[in-house]
């Protein structure tokens, strides 16, 4: 019995970023490495990496999306990826730039938030102890 092929949707917090038909499989990047996807693999979740989503289509051949942190869940013949950034339609070598270019921002930009978070919890955590030692 051939296996039916797979939807592809890729969600952003704000919008649809692509819907794909006659998917035949879907590679993406995760902590552990490459993480493949084929029609009749069982349903599944798993945790996205920066990196290029690869997925084969008749439609489209082979193709390239640069994603961002985000999660991969497959339920029967549909994908669905949700991440917070996409980018796609250059080329492979344009997508990796992409991905350590814009991608890396937004890892910076939260360390720094963390960072100061941290700063602000140590000093009311400060200030709450003076408050009751003082008493």
């Amino acid at each position: 019995m051939e296996a039916t092929n797979m939807t592809l949707k890729i969600l952003l917090p704000y919008k649809i970023f692509a819907v794909k038909t006659g998917v035949t499989r879907i590679v993406a990047e995760t902590s552990s490495g490459s993480f493949g996807v084929l029609p009749q693999r069982l349903d599944c979740v798993a945790a996205l990496e920066p990196g290029i989503l690869t997925y084969e289509s008749d439609a489209d051949g082979e193709a390239f999306i640069a994603v961002d942190t985000g999660v991969l869940v497959k339920t029967g013949e549909n994908v669905m990826v949700s991440v917070r950034n996409a980018s796609g339609g250059v080329s492979l070598e344009l997508l990796h730039d992409a991905v350590e270019r814009e991608f890396g921002e937004h890892d910076e930009e939260e360390e720094k938030n963390r960072s100061v978070l941290r700063e602000m919890e140590g000093s009311f955590i400060n200030q709450l102890m003076r408050y009751y030692h003082g008493k």
